[in-house]
């Protein structure tokens, strides 16, 4: 049986920031399911382990083993965590290498022959999708992603909508199946499907334009959402747009999210609010370490790395970029980089090991999520790899 393998960009890779030594960016989210979750539909394979050396050990939910970069003994498909694959792919009999917009992003291992490296040799054969830059393309994955896969995801079985529900547009393009949602909530479906997972509640005054995608667990407490998507067991309200929510990210109240990326455990302090446009409209330039990198993109709010936390009332100017474990408070402005761990609006303090492992017990079984000898190892590595030497 072909085994798949999803090899991490190399050093984890600094466009990543905030999620680089996090987590594998495989597991990050383009459009409504992760990078692996991609690939492991086109090809048909289910993924053996994660290739990486930025995060050794890594371990939180469901996803396969990390193991170091190295050989891999075929038949295998390394596949690149830097590619949204969409669509399906038959890989043909001959072909060594799959490329999206002509470049190599995934490599076939025919049984018995050894892959090493990425490389350009062999027969080629092109795959769907979209190259991924950095963690700010996760915004563009959803401006070009999202609406095709709530269509594919609003397909089949639905529930009745409760009377006193609004629909604009195609009421069969809103599916909800196993959730529950309050009488006076409006669904707008005339951009894209709207799906609402298991478990999930939707709250009277929410108004939610679709694509739009609420994950299992997910509650919606009220405001206006439109083409964002959130993962497993987050809560908001308030204004979202054109933002996603990997998983167990809390936003219960007031406050504009724009075209941002919150990562696993983050929590928004009331009236957070993130700028996503510069008042040139010009394109966006991340400062991530000390580093410029330029997106290309005019509209990126914030990138925020796991178990983050800001303050009520926290403004963030457009392209801010927050570190892992920060928790940001105080008068003063917030920066455009926000180290990790940072304790304060600044980034001179840090919050200790201890601190931050005593807070991520408390805050993960609030989502039924055990804090385990397994969890405390793997965030305590995390902890070190940021923070070692910086």
């Amino acid at each position: 049986m072909t085994a798949l393998y999803l090899l991490e960009p190399a050093g984890h890779g600094l466009s990543w920031t905030p999620f680089a030594g996090v987590r594998p960016v495989s597991e990050l989210r383009a459009g409504v399911p992760r990078i692996r979750e991609r690939w492991e539909r086109a090809l048909g394979l289910r993924t053996t382990a994660i290739l990486s050396d930025g995060v050794p050990g890594f371990r939180e939910l469901d996803e396969p083993p990390v193991r170091a970069i190295g050989p891999v003994t075929g038949p295998a498909v390394i596949a690149a965590s830097w590619f949204a694959a969409s669509g399906s792919a038959t890989i043909d009999a001959g072909t060594r290498r799959l490329t999206g917009d002509g470049v190599s992003v995934a490599w076939v291992v025919p049984a018995g022959e050894e892959w090493r490296a990425p490389g350009d040799d062999g027969t080629a054969q092109p795959v769907e999708g979209l190259l991924l830059r950095g963690a700010y393309d996760l915004l563009t994955a959803l401006d070009t992603l999202l609406a095709g896969d709530c269509a594919e995801l609003s397909a089949g079985r639905r529930d009745p909508l409760p009377a006193g529900t609004l629909v604009f547009g195609d009421e069969a393009r809103v599916a909800v199946r196993g959730a529950t949602v309050e009488p006076g909530v409006v669904f707008d479906v005339r951009s894209g499907a709207v799906v609402v997972e298991a478990g999930a509640e939707i709250r009277h005054g929410t108004r939610i334009e679709g694509p739009c995608y609420i994950g299992p667990g997910s509650r919606v407490l009220g405001g206006f959402i439109r083409a964002s998507v959130f993962g497993p067991r987050c809560v908001v309200r308030g204004e979202i747009a054109a933002s996603s929510f990997i998983g167990y990210a809390n936003k219960s109240h007031d406050g504009f999210v724009g075209n941002s990326v919150l990562g696993h455990w983050v929590n928004l302090g009331a009236g957070t609010t993130t700028s996503n446009l510069k008042n040139t409209y010009g394109p966006v330039r991340l400062d991530l370490a000390g580093h410029q990198v330029e997106t290309g993109r005019i509209n990126v709010g914030s990138l925020i790395g796991d178990h983050a936390k800001t303050a009520i009332g926290t403004m963030l100017a457009t392209g801010t970029v927050i570190g892992a474990g920060a928790s940001v408070f105080g008068g003063e402005p917030v920066p455009k980089y926000v180290l990790p761990f940072a304790w304060g609006a600044g980034n001179e303090q840090r919050l200790s090991e201890e601190g931050f492992l005593r807070i991520a017990e408390r805050v993960m079984p609030r989502r039924d999520v055990p804090f385990t000898d397994e969890r405390r190892r793997s965030l305590a590595a995390t902890y070190h790899r940021l923070t070692d030497g910086k």
